[in-house]
């Protein structure tokens, strides 16, 4: 087919761009550097859109789209080919990448303008954009996993973008190494594929998994390989216990957490699985645990975010908690929900990143919640922009968060593979989830603002201005996307779900259930309604109580104000042990004691060789004919021993 042999365009024009800035953009002036970088992911983001107009008016026996360019690797029986795979679910994930990124693309233009290093950041950020949409679009678990590495690397480079801080570096090579030991296991999965069914095509694989008789589970250790896939996702999407890095990638440029924490790399994970949904099907335990661990990680991540101060790691908690939330609806099987989410997620998350880097170029760089407040009146574009978004997270009705939000709790409860347990739990989560983005809206935005009060202010309070136009007009489109992006999932009439029936056509059947959707609906409304009020009663009318309730839990509220102490049990069980066994046997053991010990040792012999024979070099021609008699006594004496043999 003529069409998939342009699927290429869509990942390799980004590079392209990669490629130009980062070879050409050192030279060139910044206004060049930016139209390079949106051009071509722009250009990307229009063939997409070209690409899913054709895709709609296809014929079902022409679906899915697969460009086949290359054999790339051949070896027996086992062959990958660098084929590009467009089906519902790649088609959804290949536009809310490419139009998410190309909006951030553009904000960035204004946000980064007074930042060194221009062309590298635009070079990485369309970096990012190549690798993330080649793991969305491969025909092939192999090639997903080069994307998969690839985003790995950009988003090691766009995280610690600001090297001359040892934060940003130190946070950089933390995501790389968290991200390692959950692409161990997602490996292992992929020599697993290969040992029982000789293929990683998704189209042969899925085929082949689809033709196994009930009783050749017993056979293929589909159990094993779903938990192997499950680690590599909770590496990449920031479950628990993988989750640690995605806090600290805060330190990147705010259009990067952005990037990274909306609709790209945080959400391969779920993409994933939803991807793999043959395999999970035929493993239960595997599927079960998909769905407790996004439940507590969601739960966890909601507790630590009600108690952060920096408005980017409220946010950055807000979205492994949401990615909990996703990872619960693939676990009980409800994939389409947890897509659904993961797109609405997408517009709204995207816009809180975005609106909070304008509150932090407002306020002159504080991110600390505590020193800001009153600034609904002086940027009101940012305020009204940020509360549609606020709206949507926290599930208020017709807002694109509550659409997404009910289906999976409805699913949760209502589907074989789930339990009233995991919708309570998910119901908690959505009471904390309104509350602390709620906390976050009222600190901000009411009240008197209080950057004088900042440490690094010195009692001057800074100059707040609104962003640029180049800013605000990606938080309208945004905005506007979050108000109306759920309506693709209307209950009951879900134009979202039946789209990807074709992906997804053996739903989980219901289990017996005595509350109605409508009832569910309500419960979920209600719990939301809660948290807003609970944030309004303790950040706007009673301000005094949070330092009451803070003093009155004690140990409590620091423990999780301190994130548990995840961070500092990982280093006392993993880094420190390391470090110690790196310095007294690597370093003292082997380098001191054995290599340079042995060289050392040579050095010393050679010296005293060399010393004995120096004193032979008198000067005295007395001695020298002593030596010289001594050596032909001895040669006398070797020719005297030959001729006696």
């Amino acid at each position: 087919m003529i069409l998939g042999y342009h699927l290429w365009l869509i990942p390799l024009l980004p590079l392209a761009g990669a490629a130009l800035n980062g070879f050409f953009g050192r030279r060139s002036s910044k206004r060049a550097v930016a139209a390079v970088g949106l051009a071509f992911v722009g250009a990307s983001c229009l063939w997409a859109w070209r690409v899913a107009w054709l895709f709609w008016h296809l014929p079902p026996n022409q679906v899915p789209l697969v460009g086949n360019y290359v054999t790339w690797i051949q070896a027996g029986n086992f062959v990958v080919d660098y084929s590009l795979y467009v089906d519902q679910l790649s088609l959804v994930m290949m536009l809310v990448v490419s139009t998410v990124g190309f909006i951030i693309h553009i904000y960035s233009v204004g946000y980064m303008a007074e930042e060194g290093g221009y062309y590298r950041y635009f070079s990485f950020l369309n970096l990012f954009m190549f690798f993330m949409l080649t793991l969305v679009m491969a025909e092939s678990y192999l090639l997903m996993f080069i994307g998969w590495e690839g985003v790995g690397l950009a988003s090691y480079l766009l995280i610690g973008f600001f090297f001359r801080r040892d934060a940003a570096a130190a946070a950089g090579m933390k995501a790389f190494l968290v991200n390692r030991i959950g692409d161990f296991g997602f490996l292992i999965a992929l020599f697993l594929l290969i040992k029982y069914f000789g293929t990683l095509s998704f189209q042969e694989l899925f085929s082949a998994i689809g033709e196994l008789k009930p009783e050749a589970a017993t056979v293929v250790p589909f159990t094993a390989i779903g938990l192997l896939l499950l680690m590599g996702a909770c590496g990449k999407s920031a479950q628990l216990p993988l989750y640690v890095w995605l806090p600290d990638a805060m330190e990147g440029p705010t259009p990067v957490s952005a990037l990274i924490h909306a609709a790209t790399m945080v959400t391969a994970g779920v993409y994933m699985v939803a991807r793999s949904h043959l395999i999970f099907d035929r493993a239960p335990d595997a599927l079960l645990a998909v769905a407790v661990v996004g439940c507590l990680t969601a739960l966890f991540a909601a507790t630590i975010g009600m108690a952060q101060n920096d408005i980017k790691r409220v946010l950055a908690y807000s979205t492994i908690s949401q990615l909990g939330y996703m990872f619960m609806a693939c676990g009980v099987a409800a994939y389409s929900a947890g897509i659904f989410h993961l797109m609405t997620h997408a517009f709204f998350k995207g816009l809180l990143f975005l609106a909070a880097g304008s509150v932090i170029h407002a306020v002159g760089g504080n991110q600390d919640m505590r020193y800001m407040g009153g600034l609904r009146t002086r940027i009101p574009w940012t305020f009204w922009t940020m509360t549609a978004a606020t709206l949507a997270i926290a599930g208020v009705p017709l807002f694109s968060g509550f659409f997404s939000k009910d289906e999976i709790l409805w699913k949760a409860y209502s589907n074989a593979a789930g339990s009233w347990v995991l919708w309570a739990l998910g119901l908690l989560t959505a009471f904390l989830t309104a509350f602390y983005m709620f906390r976050l809206w009222f600190l901000t935005f009411f009240g008197e603002f209080r950057g004088a009060q900042a440490p690094d202010a010195h009692g001057h309070e800074p100059h707040i201005h609104e962003s640029p136009k180049i800013m605000l007009v990606p938080l309208v489109i945004l905005a506007v996307l979050s108000v109306v992006g759920g309506y693709l999932g209307w209950p009951g009439h879900s134009l979202f779900d039946k789209f990807l029936s074709e992906v997804f056509p053996a739903a989980a059947e219901a289990g017996e259930h005595a509350f109605s959707e409508s009832l569910l609906m309500t419960l979920s409304v209600v719990a939301a309604a809660l948290g807003i009020f609970l944030a309004w009663l303790l950040y706007h009318r009673r301000r005094d109580l949070p330092e009451k309730i803070a003093a009155r839990l004690g140990g409590i509220y620091t423990a999780v104000a301190n994130k548990y102490y995840v961070d500092e049990g990982y280093h006392a069980a993993f880094v420190q042990p390391v470090v110690e066994g790196a310095r007294r046997i690597l370093w003292r053991a082997i380098d001191q004691k054995a290599i340079d010990a042995t060289a050392e040792d040579g050095a010393r012999s050679a010296g005293l060789v060399s010393d004995a024979l120096r004193r032979m070099q008198s000067g005295n021609l007395r001695s020298y004919a002593g030596w010289v008699a001594a050596g032909a006594a001895l040669v006398g004496l070797y020719m005297i021993w030959l001729g006696v043999r």
